[in-house]
């Protein structure tokens, strides 16, 4: 499953099934297919449109319309947020492997690594196969720039932890921070908490705990955004406390 495309996006660009020398790459072929919709928006969204027209080749596994469905109300539209974009482009990236990968090939694999950098399982199922939790129903559609298999559920990597010095790094800032803050001395508790932020994203990186760089970069736009030190301050301590509730 190594060259197993998981790729949303590209599925979403898949459109019409062609028979015969297919001339449409992934995304096209998405679009066409009508089924596609969501994963289609969501590649846009993320700006991924362009990276699945490209050469690849790439394997995507593309969930419906109907597997989007299946998540928590309010789910989609939330990761379609701008401030979501690395979450969405981490997501669907799940959903491609590099290569041309058709099922009987991907049957003999166990897992395989994603363009995300995770890896997925890959287990035979009766005529099918299973990716994750999700079903296989229509495998092996062939586009000018990969293959396209149809999947039941969404793919959801396990969020990237966040590492134990971006840990210590904020727990550190809320020590120094409550004093201060109870002292009255909101300014310099906002001025402590931009700092650690910028600490964090110094040395946490979009590619190695993309979530919480996330977090708190938009923290730091909406603080930057404040004339109040209170509400600055408050918007910091709230991306910190998300921040270190998702490396538990």
């Amino acid at each position: 499953m190594k060259k197993i495309i998981l790729s949303v996006t590209s599925l979403l660009m898949t459109g019409t099934l062609l028979i015969g020398a297919p001339k449409k790459d992934i995304v096209d072929t998405a679009v066409e297919a009508g089924s596609f919709k969501t994963l289609v928006t969501a590649v846009k969204a993320a700006g991924l449109v362009d990276t699945l027209k490209g050469k690849g080749p790439f394997t995507v596994f593309a969930p419906t319309d109907e597997a989007f469905a299946k998540l928590p109300k309010g789910t989609v539209a939330s990761l379609l947020k701008p401030e979501n974009k690395q979450k969405l482009v981490d997501i669907l990236t799940y959903h491609v492997v590099s290569g041309k990968v058709k099922a009987k090939k991907a049957a003999k694999l166990d897992s395989a690594k994603t363009v995300n950098g995770a890896k997925i399982t890959i287990k035979p199922s009766g005529k099918t196969l299973m990716i994750n939790k999700a079903k296989v129903v229509k495998a092996d559609i062939k586009t000018s720039n990969g293959i396209i298999h149809v999947i039941d559920a969404v793919l959801l990597p396990t969020p990237k932890k966040v590492s134990g010095n971006t840990n210590h790094i904020l727990k550190q800032a809320i020590h120094k921070g409550v004093h201060m803050f109870n002292s009255g001395h909101h300014s310099q508790t906002a001025a402590l908490y931009m700092k650690a932020g910028n600490d964090v994203l110094g040395q946490c990186s979009s590619s190695v705990c993309s979530s919480a760089a996330n977090t708190i970069k938009t923290a730091m736009h909406r603080a930057m955004a404040e004339h109040c030190p209170t509400s600055q301050a408050w918007i910091m301590r709230h991306a910190f406390d998300r921040v270190l509730a998702s490396a538990h």
